[in-house]
């Protein structure tokens, strides 16, 4: 059964986070904190003030804008929060962290940036040939095989390809499930939801409370990858039927002009489903409208989060204490603060 949030306490900023490697990584609107579980048994924890790079210009802040810049951001620095954990997760047992000042210099070398650059690269290119370009090439695949119209221009087109970009992540999501130390990532993923919802309930961050609350949350990852495969459907069945005709005759050429097309509408895609996953989320307990938006995500969170034990809770406890801590230390009130924080929810191994 899935279990609504708990009740709602004084108001509080938005905090957010996502699994990493044996551990948690956190973000509140102007800190970020990291925890992991070294092999001695051990919790390290990394907390830094943090401020988005579209902080400071208040168009990037608007509704229905702020959702592409806050997943941009969120991508970013859960790229660093993932390559951190995994230095962490290649320390002999006994050893120190290796972020520690006497180690390691503030600014990273080039070959490490060079590195985490050219990962995120790949990933990119993973991803958009993945969830982007593979769905729409195997729609167009399938309407030829079949001899059925699917036009880029009609709304059939969309309707499928939306089926099998969900088709897709449900396959990768099914395989990488195989994989204990997946499994484990999950475990951390439910951790986190857990910890965030007792903060949520103005619940004492102790074990005693987190272990109490459920692990599916609105607003997370998982539910907004299916709202941008939802509002996607929608966008692309509209924008399509008003754009000229491609000067492209051969099919794999023509079709690949449509990914190309495709990409730069996914912002705007990603900034509405934003607004929806944060209304849906702030909502939840008020109308039913909002309740039926999230019970997909919240469903499909039964394969992307595991039930945690005590050490995995622990560590993103640590987690979310540390990026609160650091709030508090700007001269914040934790209670009164508002930001932007998108959670990313599922990991991107």
């Amino acid at each position: 059964m899935l279990h609504a949030p708990p009740p709602e306490a004084a108001p509080r900023p938005y905090v957010g986070g996502q699994a990493i490697i044996e551990g948690v990584f956190m973000r509140a609107p102007r800190a970020l904190a990291m925890a992991v579980r070294l092999p001695s048994g051990e919790i390290t924890t990394q907390a830094q003030p943090y401020t988005p790079f579209f902080q400071g210009y208040r168009v990037f802040k608007l509704p229905f804008v702020r959702g592409a810049f806050v997943m941009i951001d969120a991508l970013v620095v859960g790229m660093k929060a993932l390559s951190w954990s995994a230095e962490q997760a290649a320390i002999e047992d006994g050893g120190g962290p290796l972020d520690s000042p006497a180690e390691r210099p503030e600014r990273p070398p080039l070959k490490d940036r060079l590195a985490l650059g050219g990962t995120m690269a790949f990933s990119l290119v993973l991803g958009i040939g993945l969830f982007v370009a593979l769905p729409h090439l195997l729609t167009d695949g399938l309407g030829w095989a079949t001899g059925t119209a699917l036009d880029v221009e009609g709304a059939a087109f969309h309707i499928v390809d939306g089926i099998v970009k969900l088709g897709i992540f449900l396959a990768y999501i099914a395989l990488i499930r195989r994989s204990p130390e997946i499994l484990r990532v999950f475990a951390y993923h439910g951790a986190e939801h857990k910890t965030i919802y007792a903060y949520e309930a103005g619940l004492p961050l102790e074990l005693e409370h987190v272990r109490k609350q459920t692990r599916f949350h609105p607003r997370c990852g998982t539910s907004f990858i299916l709202f941008v495969v939802s509002i996607s459907i929608l966008v692309f069945a509209v924008v399509f039927p008003l754009l000229p005709p491609l000067p492209v005759e051969h099919r794999l050429l023509k079709n690949l002009a449509q990914v190309a097309i495709k990409l730069p509408l996914t912002l705007p895609v990603a900034a509405v489903s934003y607004e929806i996953i944060r209304a849906s989320s702030r909502f939840y307990t008020k109308a039913a409208v909002f309740r039926w938006l999230a019970l997909p995500g919240l469903a499909m969170q039964r394969l992307t989060t595991e039930e945690p034990d005590d050490e995995q809770l622990a560590v993103a406890i640590a987690a979310l204490s540390s990026a609160l801590a650091v709030e508090q230390t700007l001269g914040g009130n934790v209670l009164g603060l508002e930001g932007e924080v998108f959670e990313l929810g599922a990991p991107s191994s």
